[in-house]
């Protein structure tokens, strides 16, 4: 008989420490586990099947038909939404951090897989598995980074842990989803958090050295749908830097790897409930998917205000523009030749007259879509049948992409 864990935050070590060396790979942490040659049905860089995936998970695929879908994926319910009393330290008000909470409170799982900083980098993420409410609450903010999240699993589930919450990014929860039925588990709570880019958090100070003389005294940064970064200092300082007088062009090419350039699932399709920020329009922005995660809303009660997301502007214009830049680029970061003296005229009118709320969010979806076939038929051209899925044909399609014989699997029957 398995003893019921202790509640505490436990400290658990992946079954193999390094991950074999991968090409586009993010170190979900599959490749850590006692088997890596999971990673062949698990990645979503090697053969991935979203349509599959999309109804074995949500009970259907995606509804080109129904509002928004072809973009978020199967949602029943999408809301633009804030904690009435905002939690402190956190990212935004702190509702990925209550959710996980409340399931620890109730009693819904055991123990939340998630990330939490490592104690000599605020920046750098560390996987941890949390019994206790009280412990999340270091585990609030944004890393940047790559973890092997899922390295924990069989660890967990040795732990004794049958009731498990995981909040994880799109590469981590695919991966999760493929292999959720071999975990035997009772109940497994998934809460998504939207991702479009990552890099290393060696490359992440770099970032920070570009933006502050000082950038140990950064405690806070989150790029804004409101075409800003918002950076806090440990001397209680804020400042806000528009989108367009970034130092981009000072870092190298590689800054955001293949497979962030190449990600087609910025919205956390496979999650019972996605928790952003990019259609909140200054709040958060949730897609409720399925039944569990009407449950896990459903914990906060009146902790939360709920209201029908706000939509606004016009997002053919920067679509169109991105893809001129990136058809440009030599590879990495798209170029960006604006004149220094027109950027912040130009940064001024953005958050008043460019795409906003949902369509924002509909802007970033299709600029990750056009991103990825155009890195993929200059880098990895052999991938792309496998990786581009038809919805990113849709996506894309407006802007003039259409798929070439050899990039699509021919049609059975």
């Amino acid at each position: 008989m398995i003893a019921r864990p202790a509640n505490r935050a436990r400290t658990l070590k992946s079954p193999t420490p390094h991950a074999p060396a991968r090409t586009l790979c993010t170190d979900c942490g599959v490749s850590r586990s006692s088997d890596p040659r999971r990673c062949g049905r698990a990645c979503q860089f090697i053969q991935p099947d979203y349509a599959a995936m999309e109804t074995r998970v949500q009970g259907r695929p995606r509804d080109p038909g129904r509002a928004d879908e072809l973009h978020f994926g199967p949602f029943r319910r999408m809301w633009r939404a804030a904690l009435k009393r905002p939690s402190d330290g956190a990212q935004w008000t702190g509702i990925t951090t209550r959710l996980a909470e409340r399931l620890l409170e109730t009693g819904a799982v055991d123990a939340v897989l998630t990330m939490a900083p490592d104690p000599e980098d605020r920046w750098r993420p560390v996987p941890t598995l949390v019994t206790k409410p009280g412990e999340l609450a270091r585990c609030r903010g944004m890393r940047m980074g790559y973890a092997p999240l899922l390295s924990l699993l069989e660890p967990a589930v040795a732990a004794g842990h049958k009731r498990l919450a995981v909040i994880g990014i799109p590469c981590q929860v695919y991966a999760l989803r493929a292999l959720e039925q071999e975990l035997g588990l009772e109940q497994l709570y998934v809460i998504g958090t939207p991702c479009s880019d990552n890099t290393t958090t060696e490359n992440f100070h770099r970032f920070l050295g570009l933006l502050t003389p000082k950038p140990e005294s950064i405690t806070y940064l989150e790029f804004r749908a409101d075409y800003h970064v918002e950076i806090r200092f440990d001397d209680g300082r804020q400042r806000r830097v528009p989108f367009l007088q970034l130092p981009l062009s000072q870092l190298p090419t590689d800054f955001f790897p293949l497979t962030c350039r190449t990600c087609v699932d910025y919205s956390n399709v496979l999650a019972d409930i996605t928790v952003g920020y990019m259609g909140g329009e200054g709040e958060q922005w949730l897609l409720v998917r399925n039944e569990r995660g009407e449950k896990i809303l459903g914990l906060l009660g009146d902790e939360v205000t709920l209201a029908e997301p706000g939509s606004a502007g016009k997002r053919e214009g920067p679509v169109k523009g991105f893809l001129a830049n990136t058809e440009r680029a030599a590879g990495g970061l798209p170029l960006r030749r604006m004149p220094s003296w027109l950027r912040p005229i130009v940064g001024w009118l953005m958050p008043k007259v460019g795409p906003r709320g949902l369509e924002f969010a509909r802007a970033r979806l299709e600029m990750k879509a056009v991103e990825t076939v155009l890195h993929l038929r200059r880098e990895q051209p052999a991938k792309m049948k496998n990786m581009v899925p038809p919805h990113v044909w849709k996506l894309v399609e407006p802007y003039g992409l259409a798929p070439r014989p050899e990039e699509t699997k021919p049609h059975s029957g």
